[in-house]
Parts: C-alpha cells; sequence; structure tokens
C-alpha cells in the first residue's frame, strides 16, 4: 500500500459523489506495502480506504472484488467493498481503476503473540473451507512461471554466494514441482501488516490483490513464515504450533499434505525473497514508496532448507 499516484481533494470529492457516503472530511496517503496506491478516506458518514490499483489490469480486478465480498459475507473478518450508485464495485479515478472499501478498526501487530497467531491460523483455514464455494477462478500470477522470470532478472545484481542460492533453489523447486494437494481461493499474501486486531481479537485480513486459486497448503506456509519465523530465520516453535493447531481445527490436512510442507515452505519463501529483491533493483517511483528488506527472506528460506524433513513433524504431531 504506497502512494504512486497523487490526488487532489477536488477529484476525491467528485469520485465521492458516485456513492452515498456524505461530505469529504479529510483524507491521507498510507505508506504500507508496495504494490497500489492507497489512501485513508473520512467522510461524514463513515472510514474508507481508497485504492488505486497501479499494474493490475482492469479485467482482473472483478474476481479480488467479489472475493471479497464473498468473504465478509461468509464470516472472514474481512473489508466488503462499496458498490457506488450504479451497483459496481470499480471506478476509475486518474485514469486508473479504483475501488472503495470499509476501512476496519484495528491496527497491525509487529510482534504477535502465540494467541493471535492462533487466531490467524483460525481465519486462514476458515477462509481455505468456506472459500471452496467461491465460483471466480484466478491463477497465481507469482508462481513458477514468475519465479522464473524474476530470477533471471536479479541474477546479475547478486553476489555469488546469493547467486549460487538462488540457482540451487529454483532448480530443486523444478524437481518438486508436482504437489497433489487441494487447492482453493488462497490470500497468497497474509503477512502481519495485512491483519488487524484490537487486543487479541482479530477484526481483518486485508489486501486481497494476490488471492488466486492454488495450493491451500501453500498459503499456510506464506502465512507461517511471516508469523512464526524468529530474527534469524528459524521458526519459534511456540507460535507455529499455536496457527497450525488453530488452522488445522478448521481444515485437518488430507493424506499426503504434511510431506509436501518443507516443499512449500520453501516455496513460499522463495517467492517473497524474489519479489524483494525485484523491489530492492528495480523499484517503482512513487510519491511515498516502502521497499522490504529481501535479506529477511533470505534468511528464511536458509532455515527452511537447513531444517529439511524436521519441518514436517509439528504439523505430524497436531494431526495425530
Amino acid at each position: 500500500m504506497s502512494v504512486y499516484t497523487r490526488i487532489e481533494q477536488r477529484e476525491l470529492e467528485e469520485f465521492l459523489a458516485n456513492y452515498s457516503l456524505g461530505t469529504l472530511a479529510g483524507f491521507s496517503g498510507i505508506s504500507a506495502g508496495i504494490e497500489n496506491t492507497n489512501y485513508f478516506v473520512t467522510t461524514t458518514r463513515g472510514k474508507f480506504v481508497l485504492t488505486l490499483f497501479e499494474s493490475t489490469p482492469a479485467e482482473h480486478l472483478p474476481y479480488f472484488l467479489d472475493l471479497m465480498a464473498f468473504t465478509a459475507e461468509h464470516g472472514v473478518p474481512s473489508a466488503h467493498p462499496l458498490a457506488d450508485s450504479a451497483g459496481h464495485y470499480l471506478r476509475v479515478l486518474q485514469a486508473r481503476p479504483a475501488a472503495l472499501v470499509l476501512r476496519l478498526e484495528g491496527s497491525n501487530v509487529e510482534q504477535p503473540n502465540t494467541t493471535q497467531c492462533a487466531a490467524v491460523g483460525d481465519a486462514l483455514g476458515h477462509l481455505h473451507t468456506v472459500g471452496q464455494a467461491f465460483t471466480g477462478q484466478r491463477e497465481n500470477d507469482r508462481g513458477p512461471r514468475w519465479r522464473e522470470i524474476i530470477a533471471a532478472k536479479v541474477l546479475s545484481h547478486l553476489n555469488d554466494e546469493d547467486a549460487a542460492l538462488l540457482r540451487d533453489e529454483m532448480d530443486f523447486q523444478a524437481r518438486h514441482a508436482a504437489v497433489d494437494a487441494p487447492r482453493g481461493v488462497i490470500h497468497a499474501d497474509l503477512f502481519r501488516d495485512n491483519v488487524l486486531f484490537v487486543g487479541d481479537t482479530l477484526t481483518g485480513m486485508l489486501d486481497f490483490y494476490y488471492a488466486c486459486n492454488d495450493l491451500l497448503l501453500y498459503d499456510l506456509a506464506v502465512t507461517v513464515n511471516d508469523w512464526c519465523s524468529r530474527e534469524d530465520g528459524a521458526l519459534d516453535a511456540a507460535k507455529l504450533s499455536a496457527l497450525l493447531a488453530a488452522y488445522l481445527g478448521q481444515r485437518p490436512l488430507r493424506s499426503g499434505e504434511a510431506a509436501a510442507w518443507p516443499v512449500m515452505s520453501r516455496a513460499a519463501a522463495l517467492r517473497f525473497w524474489l519479489s524483494r529483491l525485484q523491489d530492492l533493483h528495480f523499484p517503482r517511483k512513487g510519491e511515498i514508496t516502502h521497499i522490504k528488506n529481501p535479506d529477511v527472506f533470505k534468511r528464511i528460506l536458509c532455515a527452511r532448507r537447513a531444517a529439511g524433513a524436521d519441518l514436517v513433524r509439528p504439523l505430524t504431531s497436531l494431526s495425530a
């Protein structure tokens, strides 16, 4: 959620005239995140988040907005998009697709406790369960082909050690690409900065704009890597146990999923190492931009590689 496109008060007031939201009381840019332009918007009738989509084609956006409406209506704590006076979730502002969603109460947590990790696991498991009824379909555009393209793009910018690590992990993932596990709607980016809490109560899952249909186990790995990793990249056993136990309470694993866990854990770490390397070496210009440190996910990837088959034990013990 960076600010790449600056909007003026007059044009925002004209945009809001298409909704029954009263008059504009204030707005400010949001600096967290990296993909789209986002603003907090306050009117006389409530608080909202305005998103201008900087690179996602407009024809892809109904999937995300329909999914956000679906999840909010099926008990997943998430922000419902607002329809304009014509019943549309999507409009245009500054020649970019734009949407308003309800602003949820709460704030992000930097250092989650085990209760908060359990709440995230429970919410993700619920999403994976109810999401089976969502009829929309979208391929993961950050999957294997994307990894190949970005790896080739960033390799020349890496030192010899990091380049060797990247080549080896790409080879490993190519050899283990065939994973037979349940698929469905995944969030694909359920990081700490995309979840809101009031105390230990999870009030909202945000930023569904990487959501797609893919392996549910991969989505769990993405979430675990961010919520349960220590600074050195290794897993915090207590946080991991809390998150996994809550998730499994919503969606027990099927046969064979536990065995695929090490591959998925490494694939999830690789995906975010690559995206952060791309953002570091090929940054986009913006009024407010936030580039995250790629070394965080290099450490996580190295820790998952070192752990190997030991990664399976927490899953199998909780599934027994």
